[in-house]
C-alpha cells in the first residue's frame, strides 16, 4: 500500500495584509493614539457643553443680574439680544460652537472687551508663577524623596525619617492660602525682604512661587521616597548592587528612570491643581493673572468672561492630562498606560 504525500497546508491570505498573508496588527502607539485623542476630544466636548450650560443653569436672568436691578429694562433687553440670549438654546450652542472654532469667546459684559482678550492679557502673569512653581515642585521633590529613601532604608536613621515625614506632613497639610499669608507675613512683613504684594519686578515672584511649590512639593517628596523603596528592593538593583556600580550610576541610570512613571502622572495632576491654586495665591498676592480676573468677574456676574476662564483653566488640565500620558507611555516602555 502505497502513502500518498500530503500537501502542506497552505496560509491562509488576508487582503489587508501588505504580502497578503496575515491581517497586519495595527500598531500600538497607532491604538494608543487615537484611544487617547479620542478621550481627548470627548473630555473637550463634555468641557465645552458645561461651560455652555453653565450661564444658563444661573437661576433668574443673568444680564438683569450683572447690570443690577434698577437697570432700565431696555438695555437689559438689548444687552440680552447682544450677546444672543433670546435666542433658542439649540441656535446659541450651535453660535457657541461656531465662534469657539473662530477662537472667540464672546465679549464682557462689563467692559466690553473681546473675552479672548482679556485672556490674552493675563494668562502670561499666571504662567510666570505657575511654570516656575511646577520646575521647583520637580527639583525639590524628586531629590529629596530620593535622598529620603536612600538614607532611611531599612530602618537606618529613624530620626531623619520622622523629621522627613513630619515636615512634609505638615506642610502638605497646610492649606495654599494659609501658606501665602503666612509667607507675607514672615517675609514681607517681619523682614521685608520681598514685596508684600503686586507684580513688580522679579522679586515679587519669589512668594507667590514659594506659596505654589511648597505643598505639592512636600506631597510628591513623600510619593518619590515610597516609589524609591520600592525600586531599591527590586532584582536588578541587587545585581548592580553586586557588580558594585558606583551609587551614582545605581541611582541615575537605573532607579530614576523606574520611579519617573508615577511621579510623571501625578506631576500632570500637579500642574492642573497648581493653575486652579493660581485663583488663590494670585489674590493673596494681587497677582494680576487670570485668578483674580475669574474672582472680580464672578463678583461682578461678568458672565461671558468666567466662562471664557472656566474653559482655558479646563482645556488646560486635560491637554496637560494628555501629554502625561504620552510622555509615561514614552518614558516606560512597560507601561500599561498604552493598553488602557
Amino acid at each position: 500500500m502505497t502513502t500518498l504525500p500530503t500537501r502542506p497546508a497552505r496560509r491562509l491570505r488576508s487582503p489587508g495584509s501588505p504580502r497578503g498573508l496575515l491581517p497586519t496588527p495595527r500598531s500600538p502607539w497607532v491604538s494608543f493614539a487615537l484611544r487617547r485623542t479620542w478621550r481627548l476630544v470627548v473630555s473637550l466636548a463634555a468641557l465645552v457643553t458645561a461651560a455652555f450650560a453653565m450661564i444658563h443653569l444661573i437661576p433668574g436672568d443673568p444680564v438683569r443680574a450683572s447690570l443690577g436691578p434698577t437697570a432700565d429694562p431696555a438695555l437689559v433687553e438689548a444687552r440680552r439680544q447682544a450677546l444672543g440670549l433670546d435666542r433658542p438654546l439649540t441656535s446659541q450652542y450651535g453660535d457657541f460652537l461656531g465662534q469657539l472654532f473662530q477662537g472667540r469667546l464672546g465679549d464682557s459684559i462689563n467692559s466690553q472687551l473681546p473675552v479672548s482678550e482679556i485672556i490674552s492679557s493675563r494668562l502670561p502673569a499666571t504662567l510666570q508663577i505657575a511654570v516656575p512653581a511646577f520646575a521647583l515642585i520637580l527639583l525639590l521633590a524628586i531629590p529629596v524623596g530620593m535622598a529620603a529613601a536612600v538614607l532611611t532604608k531599612d530602618g537606618r536613621r529613624r530620626r531623619g525619617e520622622l523629621a522627613f515625614t513630619g515636615v512634609t506632613g505638615f506642610l502638605g497639610a497646610v492649606p495654599e492660602f494659609l501658606l501665602a499669608v503666612g509667607l507675607v507675613a514672615a517675609f514681607a512683613v517681619t523682614w521685608p525682604v520681598f514685596p508684600v504684594a503686586s507684580q513688580s519686578g522679579l522679586s515679587s515672584h519669589v512668594l507667590p512661587v514659594l506659596a505654589l511649590a511648597l505643598v505639592p512639593a512636600a506631597t510628591l517628596s513623600r510619593i518619590v521616597r515610597v516609589e524609591t523603596l520600592r525600586v531599591l528592593g527590586e532584582d536588578y538593583m541587587r545585581t548592580a548592587r553586586a557588580k558594585r556600580l558606583p551609587a551614582r550610576l545605581r541611582y541615575l541610570r537605573h532607579a530614576l528612570p523606574n520611579l519617573l512613571t508615577s511621579s510623571l502622572t501625578l506631576s500632570g495632576l500637579l500642574f492642573s491643581s497648581l493653575l486652579a491654586g493660581t485663583v488663590l495665591i494670585e489674590n493673596v498676592f494681587a497677582w494680576p493673572g487670570l485668578g483674580t480676573t475669574i474672582v472680580q468677574a464672578i463678583t461682578e456676574k461678568d458672565y461671558p468672561l468666567v466662562q471664557g476662564v472656566v474653559l482655558v483653566y479646563g482645556a488646560a488640565a486635560l491637554l496637560i492630562t494628555f501629554a502625561v500620558d504620552v510622555a509615561v507611555a514614552v518614558a516606560d516602555p512597560q507601561s500599561t498606560v498604552r493598553g488602557s
